[in-house]
């Protein structure tokens, strides 16, 4: 007898796995996933893509505003495993503890790296060198289960926040198929966490989209690109604000000494494709904006019309 799995996830993270599962032909008896919402200016009621998915497949889907309090449905399913991927709600102790198998999660980091709502964001930001994904037993305190299994995968410069999530994306559906085989036949490893090495990753609030002008053009860049396409980083100039989707390290050795007297978010030149600012160890040059009210564009584009820029202004 086939056994039954209920899957729970609601960003594009979650519907490669469970586009996985379908094609594998596991029997997923029920979808849980958040509800509907309104997106965009017209306020459109949209549903997920993993609901969109599950009912293209005739499989029954769940939405509880709040599962800490409504999850009888999903303990109704009678599931032999539950396997949740972003599903963007805290799981309560009754769901975990119901099925015969457990509940398994699929998470974006190297646990116990970054746990918590925004791991790819956090590990870009901070500089590491590589991340991945994990394939874990759910716990009460989040984040915090066994390790089943875990695959890396390197942060390169060229990398930013979509590509890396969509690497992870592809990653997490592979690691999960492979593993499944173990923990159906119970054979799979359980691994604890070290707790000396837990780092958290909160999810992103308005005041993390801010840039620090006083910090080093390396840590400027990671948090522009681990921020990118959404929602981006931003900084003010002249009351206004400006958001900063893409740049790079001035790579000018004399650019800390030469710009020394200069404070940190000063405009010290203008290219012809991107706006210089004075960092703490030199230049961080911005190549792609958007001023309030305005299409995202390139620097190269913006500063063929109209430039409110000049050179000796400060952002903010």
């Amino acid at each position: 007898m086939s056994k039954k799995i209920v899957f729970m996830g609601t960003a594009s993270f979650s519907l490669k796995v469970l586009q996985m599962l379908l094609e594998n032909k596991y029997d997923v008896v029920g979808v849980v996933t958040q509800p509907d919402r309104y997106v965009g200016r017209k306020k459109v009621l949209t549903m997920s893509d993993v609901k969109q998915e599950a009912l293209k497949h005739d499989i029954p889907v769940l939405q509880p505003e709040r599962i800490r309090n409504d999850y009888q449905a999903v303990l109704d399913l009678k599931p032999d495993l539950i396997i949740t991927a972003a599903y963007g709600q805290i799981v309560p102790t009754a769901v975990l503890e119901a099925p015969r198998l457990g509940c398994v999660n699929v998470h974006a980091s190297l646990l116990p790296l970054y746990r918590g709502g925004a791991p790819v964001h956090r590990a870009i930001i901070d500089g590491r060198k590589e991340t991945g994904v994990t394939i874990m037993y759910m716990a009460e305190k989040m984040d915090a289960g066994d390790i089943i299994s875990q695959k890396s995968t390197p942060i390169t410069d060229d990398d930013n926040l979509e590509i890396v999530y969509d690497r992870l994306t592809d990653i997490g559906a592979e690691l999960l198929k492979d593993t499944l085989p173990s923990i159906f036949d119970e054979t799979n490893d359980r691994i604890p966490q070290n707790p000396d090495e837990v780092v958290y990753a909160p999810i992103i609030k308005r005041e993390d989209e801010r840039l620090d002008w006083n910090k080093t053009a390396r840590e400027i860049f990671n948090h522009v690109r681990g921020l990118y396409p959404h929602p981006g980083t931003f900084t003010t100039y002249n009351g206004q604000v400006v958001k900063i989707y893409k740049g790079e390290i001035h790579n000018c050795p004399n650019a800390k000494e030469h710009h020394k007297d200069e404070k940190n978010g000063t405009i010290v030149k203008i290219f012809k494709d991107a706006i210089g600012v004075k960092v703490e160890d030199g230049v961080f040059v911005i190549t792609e904006i958007q001023l309030s009210g305005k299409k995202r564009m390139s620097v190269k584009d913006y500063l063929n019309g109209k430039n409110i820029f000049e050179v000796g202004t400060q952002f903010e």
